[in-house]
């Protein structure tokens, strides 16, 4: 490490301390400084649940999420370079890059957080400034202790994250943000507000577009991930208030598990079965798949074999080829525009087809700084 490095680390590790102080303490959201804003030295403040205010000196550069849900609000602001890791490389949608000129991630350069577990060595050998991760994510989905987080924050860098996926967790007893909300605190975190901005502005306009050409129909719509290849079995995906829905809830679908009692798979770990499908019996069922699964593949793959199953072609979605692409569980902005659009051709054919729904160029000027 250079003295230049060690300089910036001892900075940030200032700042970490003391913010880590105030959330000991209990202290959250109420450390004495001004939220998301300048601390009167020099450098500045964001506050986010869990954990409260974090004071930082300088802007983070090498940084490290959880989930493809932050990795893809960080590339979004610019920050594709700081990237270090990621939980699983194989959920992190980043095949989406390659559809804007000069935006792309090497993911197989990123260290995987998981590895039959995650383990405080890993985050001592990425270093990073700032971990994008909830605290309490770590704690209650991957077994760490909350002196490890201390240990973790206080020694490498601070954690400022919240679970905004899923709404099934009975442990997330504190605010949930929208995806903007989270994506304008990541914004700050980077100091990146005038990209954020940008992409709000355009986010909008494209939700205005998509919504107000909706049809008056609202389908149900179950969410299902295939416990297998080929499935006897799925797991179910609730559309809720968290982000891993806001595509579906964009369209203004209903959900059908909700509706039929079906217990979120994220919460449960368990799985729903043809027979239960057919006593729920959707309009659209909603494969969840991870990768760059093409439409010929899917329809190769997944479609067929349900169409060919005994009782899976007994389902009204499937003889009425309304078996869609679900996209993938973790969401950031650009992410998001391409689940959004896929999904409304997907629903809407007749009314999206294969049309694109927003400017590939656009979204690539604003992450490349060219506004």
């Amino acid at each position: 490490m250079t003295d230049a490095e060690r300089s910036r680390r001892g900075v940030l590790k200032t700042g970490v301390a003391i913010a880590g102080l105030g959330v000991t303490a209990g202290c959250l959201g109420d450390t004495g400084v001004p939220d998301d804003g300048t601390n009167g030295d020099g450098g500045y403040t964001v506050t986010m649940e869990p954990v409260g205010t974090v004071e930082f000196d300088t802007v983070p550069e090498r940084w490290v999420p959880y989930t493809g849900d932050y990795a893809d609000m960080g590339v979004a602001l610019g920050q594709a370079d700081g990237l270090a890791g990621i939980g699983l490389r194989s959920r992190f949608a980043a095949h989406h890059y390659d559809e804007l000129p000069g935006v792309s991630v090497e993911t197989g350069d990123l260290t995987q957080l998981w590895q039959d577990g995650t383990d405080r060595e890993t985050f001592y050998t990425i270093d990073a400034d700032v971990h994008l991760i909830d605290p309490n994510f770590m704690i209650n989905r991957l077994g760490w202790t909350q002196d490890d987080v201390d240990e973790i924050t206080q020694t490498v860098a601070p954690f400022v994250g919240n679970t905004i996926f899923s709404a099934s967790y009975d442990w997330h007893d504190y605010p949930r943000y929208t995806l903007y909300e989270a994506f304008e605190k990541v914004a700050a975190v980077f100091q990146e507000q005038e990209r954020y901005e940008a992409f709000e502005r355009l986010h909008e306009d494209v939700l205005s577009n998509v919504q107000s050409r909706l049809p008056d129909e609202q389908p149900t719509v179950a969410v299902l991930v295939p416990a297998s290849q080929q499935p006897e079995a799925f797991y179910p995906y609730l559309i809720d208030e968290g982000t891993q829905s806001k595509h579906w809830n964009d369209l203004r679908v209903e959900g059908a598990l909700a509706k039929n009692g079906i217990a979120d798979a994220q919460a449960t770990g368990g799985t729903i079965d043809y027979e239960t499908l057919l006593e729920i019996d959707p309009d659209v069922i909603a494969i969840r798949q991870q990768g760059a699964v093409t439409d010929a593949a899917f329809e190769d793959g997944m479609v067929s074999f349900l169409r060919n199953h005994d009782t899976a072609s007994k389902l009204r979605a499937v003889q009425n080829d309304r078996v869609v692409y679900g996209g993938m569980t973790y969401q950031g902005p650009i992410i998001h525009l391409f689940q959004l659009e896929r999904a409304a051709q997907g629903i809407y054919p007749d009314e999206f087809g294969g049309e694109q729904l927003f400017d590939r160029q656009a979204v690539a000027d604003i992450v490349t700084g060219a506004l």
